[in-house]
């Protein structure tokens, strides 16, 4: 594969620090994306909204447009309707967003939480997988989120374990110490795969 047309994907658990690593790569110049942007996005499809709807009763507002929070509080913690959920967005949104990286002539980045979950690791040349301990990613989402520490521990027991889960010879970026040694090993994980 041309080094150029490379597609890589940076996924992690809840608060290891994704973000962090997507706005090194934007701000050392690479293309970047973002799943999470395009299933912001994806509700405008008519066609998947109606699936959508009938599947999760009461997740449409009063102007019928999809209500992110009801479909949240619908689907959270019952692994069978986040599932079915997956299914039915996750189509969408890979559709989107390779859509967008094919149309890039560098290498492209995406930032995809839910990669291992969905079963799309194998769309992607590279993986780069954001490992953080646990007490930091617990502070992390408590901080962003604004909730307590029993509600972050159990979003993150509720995704994929990277801890105990083979990686599949994916690149780990560890996230454990300070921005600055974060960039640093960005920079040298992002020259190693392209060079």
């Amino acid at each position: 594969m041309k080094q150029s047309k490379l597609k890589i994907a940076v996924t992690g658990g809840i608060g290891s620090g994704k973000s962090a690593v997507m706005r090194i790569l934007a701000e050392e110049g690479y293309r970047t994306f973002s799943a999470d942007a395009i299933a912001r996005t994806i509700y405008a499809d008519a066609a998947l909204r109606q699936k959508v709807a009938e599947q999760f009763p009461g997740c449409l507002d009063a102007r019928g447009e999809v209500d992110r929070r009801a479909l949240a509080a619908i689907v959270f913690g019952d692994k069978e309707k986040i599932a079915a959920l997956n299914a039915l967005t996750h189509p969408y949104i890979m559709q989107k967003l390779f859509t967008e990286m094919d149309a890039c002539d560098a290498p492209a980045f995406a930032e995809v939480p839910l990669l291992f979950e969905s079963g799309t690791a194998q769309l992607f040349d590279r993986v780069i997988v954001v490992m953080r301990d646990l007490p930091a990613r617990i502070r992390a989402v408590c901080e962003r989120d604004g909730i307590g520490e029993r509600e972050a521990l159990l979003r993150v027991q509720s995704q994929f374990d990277y801890e105990n889960n083979s990686l599949n010879g994916h690149t780990v970026v560890y996230n454990n110490g300070t921005p600055e040694q974060l960039r640093s090993r960005v920079v040298q994980v992002v020259h190693e795969i392209l060079c």
